[in-house]
């Protein structure tokens, strides 16, 4: 299907929306700095009552609108964030900024393209998106039910190109930063050079586990790190976990992924089998992070394979 044709569908989807009840999530935006909020997702899993929002979404109030980063799980859930932002401010939402390939970093889409917002995501994620969008939908419907309907897995409107991109709307500053994925595919920052934020998507997770997925590109993701430790912001609104700065993105997500690619770099040039390797990895430091005991045993052994394809 096309990116018009998702977009139609959504759009007839409001009507049949508009009489379910309320949602049980509680999506609130609080103030990182002036003009710039955050909602703070569960960094538990996706559940019928989190509406899929068990991650960080961002609004930034500039003077000819609002724009949202990252567009939510769901068309219902992405209802529930734009009634949060309204809360907050009564500009419309001109943009919508996608920081990567990830469900609830974009299939919340089709409500706001529908409300007339630009969608924006970089282009290196388009295939991504195309590859698992109808997968991820699957999924959710197996955990959200009645709650994922009307949902349809649809494009941004416009693609950034390059390592570097800059954009401004009513007089606040956007610079993107995409140095060849991480988490997924397009993963991109989202820097605010006048305010010293940084919405860092999926690059950093704090207070939880991150998650290495097939798709993930492990040394393109310490690039990346390597690009937010040059910006040094004092604010970092992570993928998951609370607002945060750049020591604790260190310790969290940097030195836990140099150091899985260290050992497993070793184990892999000593000749040294899947399963040894895994075993021979000391988890203790990272134990402390939640979801740990159910994403340690994976990251590890997709770590080693990507390992073994360098």
């Amino acid at each position: 299907m096309s990116p018009l044709r998702w977009t139609l569908a959504c759009v007839a989807s409001l009507s049949l929306l508009a009489a379910l009840p309320a949602r049980a999530v509680d999506v609130r935006f609080e103030k990182v700095v002036e003009g710039v909020y955050a909602f703070i997702g569960e960094t538990g899993p996706r559940t019928e009552s989190n509406e899929g929002l068990n991650a960080n979404l961002g609004l930034v109030l500039t003077a000819e609108g609002a724009v949202l980063i990252d567009s939510g799980a769901t068309f219902q859930g992405a209802r529930q964030v734009h009634e949060a932002i309204r809360r907050v401010t009564p500009l419309p939402v001109r943009w919508v900024i996608n920081t990567g390939g990830q469900d609830h970093r974009w299939l919340g889409n089709g409500y706001f393209l529908a409300q007339g917002a630009e969608v924006l995501a970089h282009a290196a994620g388009q295939a991504d998106m195309a590859n698992r969008g109808g997968e991820q939908l699957a999924a959710l419907k197996q955990v959200m039910g009645p709650k994922a309907d009307g949902t349809v897995p649809t494009f941004p409107s416009r693609w950034l190109q390059g390592p570097d991109a800059s954009l401004a709307l009513g007089g606040v500053r956007f610079e993107f930063k995409h140095r060849g994925g991480a988490h997924t595919l397009g993963e991109m920052l989202v820097w605010l050079p006048q305010q010293r934020v940084l919405f860092s998507g999926d690059v950093v997770y704090v207070d939880r586990m991150l998650g290495v997925l097939p798709v993930s590109n492990t040394r393109a993701w310490l690039d990346t790190f390597a690009e937010i430790e040059r910006l040094a912001p004092e604010r970092i609104v992570p993928g998951h976990g609370r607002v945060s700065d750049l020591a604790r993105a260190r310790a969290d997500t940097r030195d836990y992924l140099a150091a899985l690619r260290a050992h497993m770099k070793r184990a892999v040039d000593e000749g040294l089998d899947i399963g040894t390797a895994i075993k021979g990895f000391d988890t203790q430091p990272y134990q402390r992070l939640a979801n740990s005991a159910e994403l340690l045993p994976g990251n590890a052994s997709r770590v080693y394979l990507e390992m073994e394809r360098e």
